[in-house]
């Protein structure tokens, strides 16, 4: 039983790990480099069209892969060209994982999400509602493959402690409406 315990422990834990993997957006910025080929240094903006351009590989897709992922692509097609190559990807800049805030709140505007924050610390981050704030009526505007979506938001019962799952993970690019 110990080791059917330990295993589900584990298992949780890789998951989590799994899931802690960063996925790179539009705006961040990478440290691309190549061991042993100075020219093979730079530091990359991915494009809002998800990629970046690096020599000898031509467009790498970027956005919504890890650096894990971006190193072993880059690593692949460079093995015609170098023997072994041995590619280092480093996150310098995560400008692309932002929120916005709009509405009632005392401060709206784009914030960057280090790594994730759910609606309620969206709130915070915004200084909270003002007075006039319909915090009932909250909603989260949510852009998925060229669609939009609302999520809605009621304050009172994330608040009371009732119906928390109404709390849920902003994703880049979400927009959070307090009217």
């Amino acid at each position: 039983m110990l080791l059917a315990l330990g295993a589900l422990t584990a298992g949780r834990v890789e998951a989590q790990a799994v899931e802690a993997d960063y996925k790179m957006h539009a705006g961040d910025q990478l440290e691309v480099s190549v061991w042993k080929e100075v020219d093979l240094q730079r530091t990359v903006l991915i494009r809002p069209d998800g990629k970046f351009s690096f020599p000898l590989t031509g467009e790498v897709q970027a956005v919504g892969r890890s650096p894990a992922e971006i190193r072993a692509d880059i690593e692949n097609r460079l093995k015609v060209y170098i023997p072994e190559p041995v590619v280092t990807v480093t996150v310098t800049g995560v400008n692309g994982n932002g929120i916005y805030v709009i509405g009632q709140v005392n401060k709206p505007g784009a914030f960057l999400m280090n790594p994730r924050v759910n609606i309620l610390q969206a709130l915070s981050l915004a200084g909270g509602g003002t007075p006039f704030a319909k915090l009932d009526s909250i909603i989260v505007i949510r852009s998925t493959g060229g669609t939009q979506r609302s999520v809605p938001f009621r304050y009172s019962q994330v608040s009371e402690g009732k119906d928390l799952a109404q709390n849920i993970l902003l994703e880049a690019g979400d927009v959070v409406v307090v009217p």
